[in-house]
């Protein structure tokens, strides 16, 4: 089944499936964020817009996600504001310049996409140097062998999201990010919290 597929399908049970366990984690990545008034904040794979209630007024946000289901939920959550704009498009494929956006979300899409790497390649692509990208996602810990987590997804993978992700193997893709912090959040560091910043190739 294809990603595009499966989460049509899955849209209208998405939020009831993810917000609850979520909405803590989401909102402590967006804390993150600052002082951003001015600037220029892509939200990549922006799903049914679960972020859109805690994003803060000042910058301008655009956010994309490749399926129209999931973006019919998320303009419903714009309501009238007037700095958020949504596109439908592929975080894998982003259609955008380079060096376009101060800051890159990236919550809830590495552990969903067929080649994360690829993703995190894009969003490298269009953050501009010394911007940021800000990760909220499962991920194994890099040598962990978590056998049950890798058997579930041989299944998972087809229907919603992966659960065998390592972080450094996209890093290793992406030499111009660079770490700024990790951390390990519950249920037993599953979902990790992460920061990077573009540094000068």
């Amino acid at each position: 089944m294809s990603l595009k597929h499966s989460y049509t399908l899955l849209a209208p049970f998405y939020d009831l499936i993810v917000n609850g366990p979520t909405a803590g984690m989401r909102r402590n990545s967006l804390a993150r964020l600052g002082d951003v008034r001015d600037q220029t904040i892509l939200l990549s794979g922006i799903g049914t817009g679960l972020d859109i209630p805690d994003l803060p007024a000042g910058p301008s946000y655009v956010g994309i996600d490749l399926t129209t289901a999931m973006l019919r939920r998320a303009q419903h959550r714009v309501g009238q504001r007037d700095d958020i704009r949504l596109h439908c498009g592929d975080v894998m494929r982003l259609p955008y310049g380079e060096q376009q956006f101060d800051i890159v979300l990236m919550h809830l899409i590495l552990a969903v996409v067929p080649h994360p790497e690829q993703a995190l390649r894009e969003a490298t692509r269009v953050v501009r140097t010394g911007g940021r990208i800000l990760i909220l996602d499962k991920f194994l810990r890099h040598g962990q062998r978590a056998p049950l987590r890798r058997a579930l997804n041989g299944v998972i993978r087809h229907i919603a999201t992966r659960t065998d992700v390592v972080l450094e193997p996209l890093l290793a893709q992406c030499p111009e990010l660079q770490l700024v912090e990790e951390t390990r959040l519950a249920p037993g560091g599953w979902f990790h919290q992460i920061e990077l910043k573009k540094q000068d190739k």
